[in-house]
């Protein structure tokens, strides 16, 4: 692993580009609740995480890596990130929907809870309601 530089993005082609390669939903990147950070190299984006301010709480949004920079550590790095902003920010809960990376972020400290157990304000967002699918995974990490 490699240490990196995180800065914050816009939701810009380039980034929806690279949620899109990861089958990510973009049609609400420009909530402007949500903030994002990303990576460049070589003046590409080859990383981006967000996540969705929602009072006291917050959603994990957009973990993404180019498939050309994966298994560097960039997506730990972007998620460390992500629970730091959180922190400062003074949330007391992260969450997040998956339909495909619950064991990586059981790794980092998220546990899976019932759909019916989700705040009121996750369940409200389009992420929950349309984004994502009914079968994907809700995961929550205090802080």
């Amino acid at each position: 692993m490699f240490a990196v530089e995180i800065h914050p993005v816009r939701a810009s082609d380039e980034v929806k580009a690279l949620l899109a390669t990861s089958e990510l939903p973009t049609d609400d990147l420009d909530d402007p609740s949500i903030a994002l950070y990303g990576v460049s190299e070589a003046g590409r984006l080859i990383g981006v995480v967000g996540v969705q301010l929602l009072g006291g709480t917050g959603l994990l949004r957009s973990l993404a890596v180019d498939p050309s920079a994966r298994d560097r550590g960039l997506g730990g790095q972007l998620c460390e990130r992500v629970l730091h902003e959180a922190r400062v920010r003074g949330l007391t809960e992260l969450w997040l929907l998956t339909t495909s990376a619950g064991d990586y972020f059981a790794r980092r400290g998220f546990e899976v809870v019932p759909r019916d157990q989700t705040p009121s304000a996750v369940r409200s967002t389009a992420q929950f309601t349309s984004l994502c699918p009914a079968s994907a995974v809700v995961m929550r990490r205090p802080l």
